[in-house]
């Protein structure tokens, strides 16, 4: 791959200025002390683990294509910059097996990519056509050939010729962690920024006593290095395909001290206000907890009104944040109760607007 101008180092920097000076204007506008802003950078190119190009179709080749906005017609690429060194790898050599064979290329629509930095690679071909037991036979080849994974998808279709996961090594202050990734299923794309969020989070908790509660664990994430520092954890998702995840993630790092529930964040404050059973807690005695600390990623809509005031019942938060607004939204409220002792920029998205921060709470004294 070749390395372009317009991701070069220089540039990023300046980008990145620009996000931090927003950032730290968001919360001056909101008139909520920033303690010293601790910022995580990315590299510049080669960072996104994971990546989704449409696929087309001209003069009788497949082409990799992206949009621009407001464009219908796509632009065909052969590279790209800010995947990782394996994507780029694959890019090529994919392509070239595709277009030597029709059954691979009929209809093919879209290819997606599920890297690691381990080394594994998961590919997913989309198509607007049914996959039959051709399309196996040479999928496998392929699959064989470039020492991959492959999995085939049309409407109601999943065909997984090996497995549909991979599974990351995380290196987190000198310890590693496992985790098993699902093609479906949602991941950092940014490994090495995760690897720093994960430490982050967990400095801010390393001493910590009794027990957390964590909203939106996903596969697990945080919950696998967070639950050290902790009696017991218990976490809720509301994903089926993500608690399967965490559960095994949790196996494979040999966490035994976290209990795993199935429910939204709203099912949960109901729960812990006792204004509700569920079945889904029947084998969990809440009253059997002594929580010190909640720990919250929510969507980008933030935290619910019910949820917000939920988290105040707890003397530290620990906040990791998609969206600066719906952030700065909640911290109105729960400042109100708690102080904010830390704060942290990470960027996980270089050569976007958009922004993941993390804040830890305690609760005024």
């Amino acid at each position: 791959m070749i390395d372009q101008p317009e991701f070069s180092q220089a540039h990023y920097q300046q980008q990145l200025e620009t996000k931090i000076k927003r950032f730290k204007q968001a919360f001056k506008d909101a008139d909520l002390t920033l303690p010293e802003l601790q910022v995580f950078d990315s590299s510049a190119q080669r960072f996104r683990m994971r990546a989704e190009f449409r696929i087309w179709h001209e003069a009788g080749r497949a082409h990799y294509a992206m949009n621009r906005p407001g464009e219908k017609r796509p632009y065909t690429i052969d590279n790209f910059p800010i995947g990782a060194d394996l994507i780029n790898r694959l890019m090529t050599p994919i392509l070239d097996v595709i277009n030597k064979s029709h059954t691979l290329s009929n209809k093919l629509f879209s290819i997606e990519f599920l890297t690691t930095l381990r080394g594994e690679a998961l590919i997913t071909l989309i198509y607007h056509r049914q996959l039959d037991e051709l399309w196996q036979v040479e999928a496998k080849q392929l699959q064989s050939d470039l020492t991959i994974k492959v999995i085939g998808r049309s409407r109601k279709q999943k065909v997984v010729l090996d497995k549909d996961y991979v599974t990351e090594t995380l290196t987190v202050d000198n310890r590693q962690y496992s985790y098993q990734q699902v093609e479906s299923g949602f991941t950092q794309p940014n490994a090495k920024v995760n690897c720093k969020m994960l430490s982050w989070a967990s400095s801010c908790l390393s001493n910590s006593q009794g027990d957390l509660v964590e909203l939106y664990c996903g596969n697990g994430n945080f919950t696998v290095v967070l639950a050290q520092h902790f009696d017991r954890v218990l976490a809720t998702e509301i994903a089926k395909i993500s608690v399967n995840s965490a559960l095994e993630n949790f196996k494979q790092n040999h966490v035994d001290n976290v209990s795993v529930a199935r429910l939204s964040s709203e099912e949960l404050t109901q729960a812990l206000n006792r204004e509700r059973e569920f079945r889904r807690l029947a084998d969990i005695d809440l009253d059997s907890y002594n929580f010190s600390t909640i720990f919250v990623d929510p969507p980008r809509a933030g935290l619910d009104s019910g949820t917000e005031k939920l988290v105040t019942e707890f003397d530290n938060i620990l906040y990791i944040s998609c969206n600066p607004d719906t952030l700065i939204q909640n911290l109105k409220s729960i400042t109100q109760t708690h102080k904010i002792q830390k704060v942290a920029l990470f960027d996980q998205f270089p050569w976007t607007e958009h922004v993941e921060s993390g804040v830890f709470l305690k609760r005024h004294i």
